[in-house]
């Protein structure tokens, strides 16, 4: 009984000295994430001076070269960039005005959309509505429409400014603009998703709802294959039509949409970035409430005189896009492989900093901090920012291919078996509450204990839901543990989502000082754990 008391003691004495280090490490990288920060420093310079970036854009590249310089002056090694694609043409603006004429001067709040054709100076024209419904989700409806506007108006269009946008009908906005999760939401998070088996989708009758949240619900839902489908279809007929206002010889066109209102703009592209793929007139997007105000005066018959201009500078050809690697090398175990990453890649109008600046930022400072606090990994850990995400994951998704897994052929490579775990921030600059499963059950104890000491700032929701939209699919596409968090909401969804006041302005300090503190400990956790992070079965090959 003696020994037993004793052998228990040394037991007890001996964990709770793993948790006094443990702390004490938790310890150490506070201070380097709270008290040394340069987390906001690095946002501002990715934003401020280097934004947007969309990608193979200039900006993109000049960015792109600072991150890289930032990361070797923290001593991060091997940091380079990674070819992939083509991805398309360069697309970058160099100046555009917007104005009405007549019947009264108004400077209208609009934007061009990526990858525009430019103006051949400024351009005035008489103004023509044509509304196609444009928030139609269903391929086949979408085909008949555009043959519908076609028939109706070829012949009609040569010379005018075309409004192919219907006006928005949606009921005002009611929920506030800025928010974070509330315990009852966080609970609701932690519940298990209702079963349901996998179907396989008809596009034929495939619909989608209008209520914005219920959207994103739905793609969350449906596998990453399912959306690549649906956004290749969609993106067949949408280019149609691009093709079909260019030979008609529109002079350009102008649209809105349900969230370019109370004078903020959301612009995201008006086709492919393709050089293949013919592009369409000028096209703007302008705010609600002057895109409304002309369809009623041009009801009334009262003649509205828009003039335009456009100056872009592009690629005749379409060009390779890059990612940004660079890596800790592991002590005993570095050829096993812990990822970090967010994408870099933005849209043109704001400055990209909270989509997704703000998750490059801290994961940029989560390397420094692991650098700075001096800590043992065992692992080597490796941080990637991806380009071409707002394109549909192109980025990632060729990394993974090229390193790790075909996710058609489901193919491996000899890194496969070497690699740990991804983890993914793209949700804004909110602070991280907890973590989603992405239907990986055998990885909940372990980002309980190590979210533990966080809970105290609030990072303790564990989701057994899957989240959609970013780069982690890629990864978890091929059967491989990637993982984005659950972050606060703040207003990156009411606001600054794809929209021209996405700048630093939006950005909450405290909250990605958080969460760089937390991505640096589970980095640490997961690279010096002893056994590899739990998988989920490989998926099945993609059925040809």
């Amino acid at each position: 009984m003696r020994l037993f008391a004793a052998t228990l003691l040394c037991a007890i004495t001996a964990s709770a000295q793993d948790n006094i280090k443990d702390l004490e490490i938790i310890g150490q990288i506070k201070r380097q994430a709270f008290d040394k920060s340069q987390v906001m420093d690095t946002l501002s310079f990715l934003s401020d001076a280097y934004g947007p970036r969309l990608t193979a854009s200039p900006e993109f590249d000049e960015a792109a070269k600072w991150a890289m310089d930032r990361l070797r002056s923290y001593g991060i090694e091997n940091v380079h960039e990674e070819e992939w694609g083509p991805f398309g043409r360069s697309w970058s603006i160099e100046s555009y005005t917007a104005d009405m004429l007549a019947p009264r001067y108004s400077h209208l709040v609009a934007a061009p959309l990526a990858w525009s054709s430019p103006t051949s100076g400024p351009v005035t024209g008489e103004l023509v509505y044509a509304p196609l419904p444009g928030r139609e989700y269903n391929p086949t409806k979408l085909a008949a429409h555009l043959a519908e506007f076609e028939k109706k108006w070829q012949g009609k269009l040569k010379g005018k400014i075309v409004l192919v946008s219907e006006l928005p009908h949606e009921d005002p906005q009611t929920k506030p603009d800025f928010e974070r999760y509330t315990p009852a939401e966080l609970a609701d998070l932690a519940k298990a998703p209702e079963p349901h088996a996998e179907k396989k989708i008809d596009w034929n009758i495939f619909e989608m709802p209008e209520d914005r949240a219920e959207q994103r619900d739905l793609f969350m839902s449906l596998p990453e294959s399912a959306i690549d489908e649906l956004i290749e279809k969609l993106d067949v007929e949408r280019n149609k039509l691009n093709a079909f206002l260019q030979n008609e010889g529109a002079l350009a066109v102008l649209r809105t949409d349900t969230r370019a209102f109370n004078g903020k703009l959301a612009a995201e592209q008006v086709g492919s970035q393709k050089c293949s793929v013919k592009a369409g007139p000028p096209t703007f997007v302008v705010i609600d409430e002057q895109y409304s105000r002309i369809t009623r005066l041009l009801d009334k018959k009262v003649p509205v005189t828009i003039r335009l201009d456009l100056r872009v500078k592009e690629s005749g050809k379409d060009l390779m896009a890059h990612n940004i690697v660079g890596e800790i090398p592991g002590s005993s175990k570095p050829d096993e492989v812990v990822m970090i990453g967010a994408h870099f890649d933005s849209w043109h109008t704001g400055t990209g900093a909270t989509d997704n600046g703000a998750g490059s930022a801290a994961m940029i400072e989560a390397m420094r901090i692991l650098k700075a606090s001096k800590l043992p990994l065992k692992r080597t850990v490796r941080i990637g920012l991806w380009s071409g995400e707002e394109q549909g994951l192109f980025g990632s998704k060729a990394y993974v291919t090229k390193h790790f897994a075909d996710c058609k052929t489901m193919k491996t490579s000899a890194e496969y078996e070497k690699f740990d775990a991804y983890l993914n921030l793209d949700n804004g600059s909110g602070k991280i509450r907890g973590v989603y499963l992405q239907g990986n059950d055998a990885a909940r104890p372990l980002f309980e204990k190590w979210l533990a000491p966080y809970s105290d700032m609030g990072a303790s929701s564990i989701s057994p839901q899957n989240t959609g939209g970013t780069d982690h699919l890629s990864f978890d596409a091929v059967g491989l543990p990637g993982f984005q968090f659950i972050q606060d909401p703040l207003d990156y969804e009411t606001v600054t989502h794809h929209s021209d006041v996405d700048t630093v302005s939006h950005a909450v300090p405290a909250d990605l000082m958080q969460a760089s503190a937390i991505i640096a400990t589970l980095v640490y956790d997961i690279a010096n754990d002893d056994a590899k992070f739990p998988r989920k079965p490989m998926p099945e090959p993609e059925k040809k």
